[in-house]
């Protein structure tokens, strides 16, 4: 987070202030070399922006995702719980995360236990912050054609297919949709803690059937709105034709164009 403006919530609380949002970054966010860039791009739109937030820093845990999708429930509450305990002792309410994962378990499951918070994704928060003309895309980017690819704990998880779209929309890029899109769009192998699992299946992985679907749209860039479908993708077009495209989180785009 070096050269970013970062606040943990701890420095807020002994400054007697308190934060707009709560930042929570995520697994993948903080410790993947690849995730970090979309952690920082989204921290730089957020500073772009003057929104006052915060993150837990050292406090954050493991939302506790993989483990409930592997089968260890009891590995899951014990996360949540302590999660749950420091959200609630800092009395956080508004949280936002580029972890579709994280965003699910936070707003779906941490209720049954006691964790009741409103949960944003961050091309939600996004496009919220250009409705409000916080932002302004003042410059191109450097290619011309575009495709995106739903997460599956977004879309078919949670009905979220607009925001992202309204970002590519705010670009003003050709932008062709792999066919299998929205409801009925394609996994990229990750969930369900598959993302950790090694296979042996060749042409018919999950990444390599989804990477090959959006090659063939001749884009560009692959854009993407989570740190597991980036991984996944990447490795796919890696596989398939190194080099032919990009895979990049939405975030990372609009923050070039600031």
């Amino acid at each position: 987070m070096e050269s970013l403006k970062v606040r943990t919530i701890s420095d807020f609380v002994n400054k007697g202030e308190k934060p707009d949002i709560l930042f929570w970054v995520g697994s993948a966010g903080s410790f993947d070399d690849r995730a970090k860039k979309i952690t920082r791009a989204f921290v730089k739109i957020l500073n772009f922006a003057n929104v006052n937030f915060a993150v837990l820093g050292e406090q954050e845990s493991s939302s506790g995702d993989a483990a409930k999708r592997a089968g260890n429930e009891f590995l899951f509450q014990m996360q949540a719980l302590m999660n749950i305990e420091i959200l609630n002792s800092y009395e956080i309410k508004d949280i936002v995360t580029t972890c579709p994962h994280a965003y699910n378990t936070l707003k779906n499951e941490y209720s049954d236990l006691g964790g009741i918070y409103n949960v944003l994704h961050h091309t939600e928060f996004i496009s919220k912050l250009l409705d409000e003309g916080k932002l302004k895309l003042n410059s191109k980017l450097n290619f011309k054609h575009l495709t995106y690819h739903d997460p599956c704990y977004l879309g078919r998880g949670n009905d979220i297919y607009d925001a992202p779209r309204k970002l590519i929309d705010a670009l003003q890029i050709q932008f062709t949709e792999i066919p299998r899109n929205k409801r009925n769009s394609f996994c990229c192998g990750a969930g369900g803690a598959q993302m950790f699992k090694e296979s042996e299946n060749g042409d018919f992985e999950i990444n390599i059937v989804r990477s090959r679907e959006a090659l063939q749209t001749n884009a560009d860039v692959i854009a993407t709105a989570c740190p597991f479908c980036n991984t996944m993708m990447t490795d796919g077009v890696k596989n398939l034709e190194e080099g032919k495209t990009s895979v990049m989180d939405i975030s990372e785009l609009i923050a070039e164009c600031l």
